[in-house]
C-alpha cells in the first residue's frame, strides 16, 4: 500500500510454486525372489506438487508390499520381497516428469 495521505493505491503480490524437475533419475534394478528392490531418484527442489510411482500402468501406494518415502528431494520406493509378477517398468511421475527404469 502507498499512502500520500489524501491519496491510497494497493497492489498484492502472488507466486506460483515452480515445478519441480527430475535431477537424478532412476536406474534400473535387478535383484533374487524374495528380496527387495529399492528405487530412487531426487529432484531439484522439496515440492508440494503430487509425486506417483507406478508399477507399469498401476499407482502405487504405501502398504505392506510397497514403500514410498520421501525425505526432502529424494523420492524412494521399495518393493518388498519381490516375485516374478512384479517384473516390469517402474515410473516415478511429479507434474509433467517422468522418468522409468
Amino acid at each position: 500500500t502507498c499512502d500520500t495521505g489524501d491519496q491510497q493505491t494497493t497492489a498484492a503480490v502472488q507466486l506460483k510454486e515452480t515445478a519441480a524437475t527430475i535431477v537424478e533419475r532412476l536406474k534400473d534394478v535387478a535383484t533374487y525372489e524374495g528380496e527387495d528392490a529399492v528405487f530412487e531418484c531426487r529432484l531439484s527442489r522439496e515440492t508440494a506438487q503430487d509425486a506417483q510411482w507406478f508399477l507399469g500402468d498401476v499407482p502405487l501406494q504405501s502398504n505392506e508390499m510397497n514403500e514410498i518415502r520421501v525425505q526432502g528431494t529424494r523420492h524412494s520406493l521399495i518393493l518388498r520381497k519381490v516375485t516374478l509378477e512384479d517384473c516390469g517398468s517402474i515410473s516415478f511421475k511429479v507434474g509433467q516428469h517422468s522418468t522409468a527404469a
